[in-house]
């Protein structure tokens, strides 16, 4: 699998030796960043805010790295004091190639579904981090898509069948469907170049899931082109699609979970146990709704759902 392999690479080239300015701060904490893929810059903003809600400020009393899939060799030996991996892949990458180095992972859909810790109460070994309950969402998400499209017979879900979680929030969603008697297309996409005929294979569909996937956030812009061009209602799992132009999201706030993952690596780096240190989950989740985006694609949404929106992008 191409992101699996580029996330080793990735981890790996966290043991490379930092530069000059770095080496100067021989006493200073060294955090890994670890994702497939770019990430949305409110996820980044999110997680330096916490460090220096903490007293951290990058370049002077901490040391960051940011690795997004592009290494070249193999080394594991100093993988730094903490790995931050962003999103299941990365998780599961970094679970699968240290179990000495503490990670702190922020924004996993089910930690527990795919393997990378035993329990959210007792994670066990050297990982935790935060979850966003998008398998827990996912009926909520065909509800929306319902009320979109108040017909809904045929409902497309868009996502990567090599993706950790995706036979469970597929699961999760035909359940959601099953019970408003809607019938799911899986329609799969294992890269940016399968985009445009996955978007040609959702004509057959009245509306569209867009699973909760690292490879789909980090083309959030193009996707959204693709469902305006495409006229096709689209639900997200955060508002970052919803910023780039997508028509609704409802998830938790994804800057908020990074904003935590940065309390985590505070509580490593004092001495705190990953194995000791709950899975935290989300509290609140946010209703997103573009209506620039329904104008343009012709949908009108309804007043009810307006109505009980956190945001309205007009």
């Amino acid at each position: 699998m191409v992101i699996e392999l580029s996330l080793v690479l990735a981890l790996s080239m966290l043991a490379v030796p930092l530069a000059a300015a770095e080496q100067q701060m021989t006493n200073v904490p060294r955090i890994g960043f670890l994702r497939s893929g770019p990430p949305p810059a409110s996820f980044l903003e999110g997680f330096r805010q916490g460090l220096r809600e903490l007293g951290y400020v990058e370049g002077r009393n901490i040391v960051i790295e940011y690795r997004f899939g592009d290494g070249t060799t193999n080394h594991l030996a100093k993988l730094g004091d903490v790995i931050v991996a962003s999103a299941t892949p990365a998780a599961v990458a970094a679970r699968d190639l240290t179990q000495t180095v503490p990670v702190v992972f922020a924004g996993v859909i089910d930690p527990v579904d795919s393997g990378i810790v035993a329990g959210l109460s007792r994670p066990g070994g050297n990982i935790t981090g935060t979850s966003h309950m998008s398998i827990d969402l996912a009926t909520k998400r065909v509800e929306l898509a319902k009320e979109l499209v108040p017909k809904l017979s045929r409902l497309g879900v868009l996502g990567d069948p090599a993706h950790p979680s995706y036979a469970s929030q597929m699961r999760a969603i035909e359940a959601g469907a099953r019970s408003l008697d809607v019938q799911v297309e899986s329609i799969g996409v294992h890269g940016p170049n399968d985009f445009e005929a996955a978007f040609k294979a959702a004509r057959r569909s009245q509306a569209l899931i867009q699973l909760d996937d690292a490879l789909l956030s980090t083309h959030r812009a193009s996707l959204t082109r693709l469902a305006i061009a495409s006229r096709l209602p689209v639900v997200y799992g955060f508002r970052e699609h919803v910023d780039a132009g997508g028509l609704v999201s409802y998830g938790p706030n994804f800057r908020e979970l990074y904003r935590r993952a940065a309390v985590f690596v505070d509580r490593i780096l004092k001495g705190y146990k990953p194995a000791d240190l709950p899975v935290e989950q989300p509290t609140a989740f946010e209703l997103v709704i573009n209506l620039r985006t329904a104008k343009e694609i012709g949908l009108a949404i309804p007043q009810s759902l307006l109505q009980r929106a956190d945001q309205v992008i007009e």
